[in-house]
């Protein structure tokens, strides 16, 4: 029997609220609407069928605008009613509202999703607007050099195309409209995009459990800055390295595959969703990692069909083709397969790919055989990174004090990111251990030095 899905669904009985349902389908991918049918797909029959194969054309059409074909249908002397919506190339709209059928569920689009919705049915992405006021000399000219020089290894653009002015290579990369800076031009090439768009940066933490972060970090810069600082913290800070020597070469094997691992973040990059101001975020755990980033598949997609071998549509086309031409990825459709077999070559099993209305997780786990050496290299990873974060801030706390005697509580939580119970427990180690001293009231009161760190 068949069940309700993306194209599908089953009432028992006509109520004008089920426009909404119709606007939907309209939305998205088409659909059909069986009336008369109960949640399992069984007819149960309708009185009014006659009546309703006239009123639910004419409310659609006075209503939503658009034409569907209603038919009656008859199944062991009960009749239900069969709409068949069709996509419109155009958005749909229920009294102002803006409906769309995604799996088997219809949702109201609003916000960030309804923007970029009504784009879409425009031709238009998000990533390819233009921002006014930004000239190229605004941009950074290390993440040009840095696409130059992987560009040339990549051999994916013209040798000539590469010796020409910054101007003339977005240009021909397709990263501006009209001599105006997209948004995507931003991302990958201004040294401060968050500047511009929200949420533009990678947060990674270590969790003891999904609710105790035991520590983490924010990447910030352009896109390409992003993917090498993220790239060497997550190595060298979350992941600790067996080493080994073949003659005089040192040799360093991580528990996951370094470029399983690259190519997860890539993917995160240039799937996300940048107009949902959320950041990318890399979760690291003792017997697994999680790469999640804020995004849809396109219509008709499943997580099977993404990592088959079936060519991928990039989510954002202006930072995928630009990843491509400096050979940070490979052609659509071949970094998933690419991860599967890294982790399969190391003798992992092969990543989780999930996906729900949030956003897509690429999730790495430890084999059986590997669990107890990954707990007894993380504990010593969690425990000296630990103690240098503690130090760390011991000696931010410090400094700002030595500066600024004066300065209160809520000036030393903004400059160390740490909460306010976070704070007094820092101060009064540091109390404790008689370094610092408190003089006078809580409120101009003052911070005096007794021992130097």
């Amino acid at each position: 029997m068949n069940k309700e899905n993306q194209n599908l669904e089953w009432k028992e009985s006509w109520r004008d609220e089920y426009l909404k349902w119709i606007c939907g389908f309209a939305n998205a991918q088409g659909g059909k609407i069986y009336v008369g049918k109960n949640d399992k797909g069984v007819v149960i029959g309708i009185d009014d069928a006659k009546k309703l194969l006239e009123d639910i054309p004419n409310k659609v059409k006075d209503i939503l605008g658009i034409m569907v074909d209603v038919n009656l249908y008859s199944q062991s002397q009960k009749s239900y009613i069969e709409i068949i919506v069709e996509p419109y190339p155009y958005p749909v709209s229920y009294k102002g509202q803006y409906h769309y059928r995604s799996g088997s569920t219809k949702q109201e689009l609003k916000g960030a999703a309804l923007d970029k919705f009504l784009l879409q049915k425009q031709g238009k992405r998000w990533d390819s607007f233009v921002v006014p006021g930004i000239s190229i000399s605004n941009l950074s000219v290390s993440a040009f050099d840095y696409f130059r020089k992987n560009a040339i290894k990549s051999k994916r653009l013209d040798q000539d195309v590469l010796k020409e002015s910054n101007k003339i290579l977005l240009e021909k990369l397709h990263l501006t409209d009209r001599s105006l800076i997209k948004r995507a031009t931003i991302l990958l090439f201004h040294p401060d995009p968050e500047k511009y768009i929200t949420g533009a940066f990678i947060k990674i933490g270590f969790f003891k459990t999904d609710a105790d972060l035991l520590f983490q970090d924010d990447i910030h810069g352009n896109l390409f800055e992003q993917i090498e600082k993220t790239m060497d913290i997550l190595l060298t800070k979350y992941l600790k390295a067996n080493i080994s020597y073949k003659g005089l070469n040192r040799i360093e094997d991580y528990i996951y595959p370094e470029a399983a691992l690259r190519e997860a973040l890539l993917n995160a990059v240039a799937h996300k969703d940048y107009s949902s101001g959320n950041p990318i975020q890399i979760s690291v755990y003792q017997n697994k990692i999680q790469f999640w980033n804020e995004g849809q598949l396109p219509d008709n997609w499943t997580v099977k069909k993404l990592v088959s071998k079936h060519p991928s549509k990039p989510f954002n086309p202006d930072i995928a083709v630009t990843f491509f031409r400096a050979g940070l990825i490979e052609a659509w459709g071949r970094g998933t397969i690419k991860i599967i077999n890294e982790c399969k070559e190391a003798k992992l099993s092969a990543p989780k790919f999930k996906y729900d209305f949030s956003g897509f997780i690429v999730e790495f786990s430890t084999s059986i055989n590997s669990k107890r050496t990954v707990e007894k290299t993380v504990e010593k990873t969690v425990e000296k990174t630990v103690e240098k974060t503690v130090e760390k801030t011991e000696n931010i706390i410090f400094n700002l004090i030595e500066k600024n005697p004066k300065v209160t509580a809520i000036e030393l939580q903004n400059e160390t990111g740490l909460s306010r119970r976070g704070i007094e427990y820092q101060l009064d180690k540091l109390k404790k251990e008689k370094k610092i001293k408190r003089l006078g009231a809580d409120k101009g009161g003052y911070w005096k030095i007794l021992n130097k760190i």
